[in-house]
């Protein structure tokens, strides 16, 4: 498998992971609007016993999104890894072909000539 190859396979599956997050957080969305509502609705200060368990159910459900959020931003730390692999690999590329370019005498365009 060539060099190119295997960067291109590395692009669609960067752009599959994209993809899946955006339907993790089009779900997740949906999720938190209904909790809201329900929270909203069902969660009242006589709902609890003490203040202590109102709390610890908040902290409970905030965690969660946190969790999420960890979650996400981890696919993401991945994205742009293999994002910058390839972008490197390409940038080389680029310079080396200036290089080469320039090696061989070729001249782009100087007023001097």
């Amino acid at each position: 498998m060539s060099r190119e190859h295997a960067y291109m396979r590395m692009l669609g599956s960067t752009a599959n992971m994209q993809k899946n997050i955006a339907i993790m957080l089009e779900a997740k969305a949906a999720e938190a609007e209904k909790r809201s509502y329900w929270i909203c609705n069902h969660l009242h200060g006589q709902s609890f016993n003490s203040q202590q368990s109102q709390l610890d159910q908040s902290l409970q459900m905030h965690d969660q999104v946190i969790e999420m959020i960890d979650g996400i931003t981890k696919l993401n730390q991945g994205i742009v890894s293999i994002m910058k692999a390839v972008l490197r690999q390409d940038e080389e590329e680029t310079e080396g072909l200036g290089e080469t370019l320039l090696g061989k005498g070729i001249s782009f365009g100087d007023k001097n000539e």
